[in-house]
């Protein structure tokens, strides 16, 4: 299996030699590229063909948004995916990045394992989003009980199917998946797929 490729998009220094250390250490994980402003970025991701972003959402020469926007816009075959990795957890910043089309919402204080099975999991297209992020975006306290759409998710997540598998089985869209995830997510008190399956099978729900 090849090794998941990744650019680092944020204008402190400090931040991106550190999280290029991180990688350094993990095996399948490729730093291919970095850049400090999302205009900038764009160009380096246009060169460097990543796997996965790493995307700062305020930067003085470019924000995050506009440039996940362009990057949605005009990626082929889901790739790169992007993971938004910021200090912000605000509801506003949140929504703006899921809907400029971020896989993922990662606060910077996370450890350095979150961060390394997020970049893992995105590359394989699971949905990565921080518990305090889900806490701000829903702005309430989570429900406990699932939906039954949610379930039915879940159920195809267990077999194993992808996201666009899953919205072919159902027939809605990808982004609808995703939704039903995350909120699950927040439900259950998980931080990925194979959490949520788990607690799931444990309350026999699946």
């Amino acid at each position: 299996m090849s090794a998941v490729r990744i650019v680092i998009v944020d204008d402190h220094p400090i931040v991106r030699h550190g999280l290029a250390g991180v990688f350094a250490d993990e095996p399948g994980i490729d730093v291919v590229g970095e850049a400090d402003s999302g205009p900038r970025g764009l160009v380096v991701i246009a060169d460097t063909e990543p796997d996965v972003v790493l995307m700062d959402l305020r930067m003085p020469d470019g924000d995050g948004v506009p440039a996940i926007r362009e990057l949605v816009k005009n990626r082929t075959h889901g790739r790169p995916r992007v993971l938004v990795l910021t200090t912000y957890d605000t509801d506003r910043d949140i929504r703006s990045a899921l809907n400029a089309g971020a896989d993922g919402y990662l606060l910077k204080d996370a450890s350095r394992t979150e961060l390394v099975r997020a970049v893992r999991d995105l590359a394989v297209g699971r949905p990565v989003l921080a518990p305090a992020a889900l806490a701000a975006l829903l702005g309430r306290e989570a429900e406990t009980e699932l939906s039954t759409r949610e379930i039915d998710v879940l159920r195809l997540v267990a077999d194993g199917l992808t996201n666009k598998a899953i919205a072919t089985r159902l027939r809605i869209s990808e982004s609808t998946v995703k939704t039903h995830l995350l909120h699950t997510y927040s439900k259950l008190g998980a931080a990925d797929r194979a959490q949520a399956v788990r607690i799931c099978w444990e309350r026999g729900l699946v």
